[in-house]
């Protein structure tokens, strides 16, 4: 690309970013609602070449998708509840058994002299641990109380389904819209880009959901097996912050094996949880990953835990919901950079 066309490209992408910063609190349905209507398009243009409408294909999608999410809510929000219900009623328990077995750990490391007092866990927990089980009433009850925040949780929930169906209905023109503002002397290799961003970025995310949604599974059967009331929670837990490499097995073995050991008292029970956690690990690496993400992808685990991170900290949760994408952008761009490089005359010349 010729130097005088790069300021073309840098002044809207800063205004972009700047956007998205000063912006950040109202984007999360819209951001939301546009993942959405990219993980249901390629199903709304099969069905497109089955005969239907481009408007009749996304309502059927559009139908099955809330058809679907309407039946698991349902399903799990009745344990969910129990679970949790029984978490905060063991709260004491579980600082029972960190005020005992933690605080030795934590005076070992110490230097002389400036060592962890364990029974101030305790006094802590057994002064605030009603007020910790009134938590989910007490933000209901601000939530509803406050005609603000009421206003603007109802909004997004209504927004979210609204706009998917408005983009998804309009994904494809957006996207000739889009290639039809790119300047002739770059739509080709534009368009290669884009392409390759979104085999890479599509691969990804939808079959990172499947892994997540099977690894969730996975969990909450061994550990149902496994004797553990807290199930359900751990498992899906567990799953769902699998899409950050290694983070959901980290958090859900040690989630797990403190549940466990309150509820028990018995060491050898966490054989239970070390074996589901092995399972599911070794399923994800030898099937899920292999058959439902793949290995073209071409974004190492190490560049997905950073892009979350710095999203997190740039843009809060939109810059983590924006991680991904931008990360698979930037991942192509570097690899076309690489070839630019390559084929080029200083790389070439000896």
């Amino acid at each position: 690309m010729p130097v005088r066309y790069v300021w073309l490209w840098t002044l809207p992408l800063l205004a972009a970013v700047f956007a998205v910063w000063l912006l950040g609190p109202i984007l999360t349905p819209f951001v939301i609602a546009a993942g959405l209507a990219y993980i249901g398009d390629p199903l709304v243009d099969r069905l497109q070449r089955l005969r239907l409408s481009r408007t009749g294909a996304v309502m059927v999608v559009f139908a099955g998708l809330t058809l679907g999410f309407g039946l698991v809510l349902l399903m799990l929000f009745p344990v969910l509840e129990q679970q949790t219900r029984i978490l905060i009623e063991n709260l004491p328990r579980y600082g029972a058994w960190l005020q005992a077995h933690l605080a030795p750990i934590v005076n070992s490391v110490l230097p002389a002299g400036e060592g962890y007092e364990s029974a101030s866990l305790g006094q802590l927990l057994r002064e605030h641990w009603q007020s910790a089980g009134g938590v989910a009433t007490a933000l209901f009850q601000r939530a509803f109380t406050s005609g603000t925040a009421a206003l603007a949780l109802f909004a997004n929930l209504v927004l979210i389904p609204v706009i998917t169906f408005y983009l998804l209905r309009d994904w494809d023109d957006l996207v000739a819209w889009i290639r039809d503002l790119l300047p002739r002397r770059i739509l080709g290799t534009a368009t290669e880009l884009a392409r390759e961003t979104d085999e890479v970025l599509g691969q990804f995310i939808r079959g990172q959901l499947l892994v997540m949604a099977a690894l969730g599974l996975v969990y909450t059967l061994g550990l149902w097996i496994a004797g553990l009331d807290l199930a359900l929670l751990i498992g899906l837990g567990a799953g769902l912050v699998s899409f950050v490499p290694y983070l959901g097995v980290i958090v859900g073995v040690l989630a797990a094996g403190v549940a466990m050991l309150v509820q028990t008292g018995e060491p050898l029970q966490l054989l239970w949880v070390a074996g589901v956690f092995t399972v599911g690990q070794m399923l994800e690496s030898a099937v899920l990953q292999p058959l439902l993400v793949g290995d073209r992808i071409g974004l190492h685990p190490v560049a997905v835990i950073f892009a979350v991170l710095a999203g997190g900290q740039l843009f809060g949760f939109v810059g983590v919901l924006l991680a991904l994408p931008a990360a698979a952008a930037i991942a192509v761009l570097v690899r076309y950079a690489g070839r630019l490089w390559k084929s080029s005359g200083l790389y070439l010349d000896e």
